[in-house]
């Protein structure tokens, strides 16, 4: 029965679950001392979640890759959130909509997933994603 299952509340751009990490700030943040650690030391001491989407995580595992910042991904993100063939359709409507740039489409893929699943994005490229936010994404 509908009536006896929980619900749960929606998910507003204004009132974002947890935080998704871009590729390059998954890169950093494994990386002590860079910007991107701190940051992320910061959000996690404040209580904040984190995720990846497979979009992101793909980039990630592309490299270069160091054997002790994979290993320390991979714990942190067993299980990135996946792709869905809704976000494809965000994301297509994402790179038409802010101008059908040349190599945005993983941006606006990874700025998909993030808006479904009312996560904030960390980046350290805020302008590939700023014009996503009159889409509803919202940076960290």
């Amino acid at each position: 029965m509908d009536g006896d299952r929980p619900r749960r509340p929606p998910l507003t751009p204004t009132a974002p679950r947890m935080i998704h990490l871009d590729t390059n700030f998954l890169i950093q943040a494994t990386v002590a001392g860079s910007s991107a650690h701190a940051g992320f030391r910061k959000w996690s001491n404040a209580g904040e979640s984190f995720g990846v989407s497979a979009v992101a995580w793909a980039e990630y595992l592309c490299g270069p890759l160091d054997p002790q910042g994979e290993a320390i991904a991979k714990q942190m993100f067993p299980f990135p959130e996946g792709f869905l063939a809704g976000d494809a359709a965000l994301a297509a409507d994402l790179f038409n909509k802010t101008g059908r740039r040349s190599r945005s489409l993983a941006d606006c893929m990874i700025a998909a997933v993030a808006i479904r699943c009312g996560a904030k994005v960390a980046t350290l490229n805020a302008s590939d994603f700023q014009p996503f936010v009159q889409q509803g994404l919202v940076l960290a």
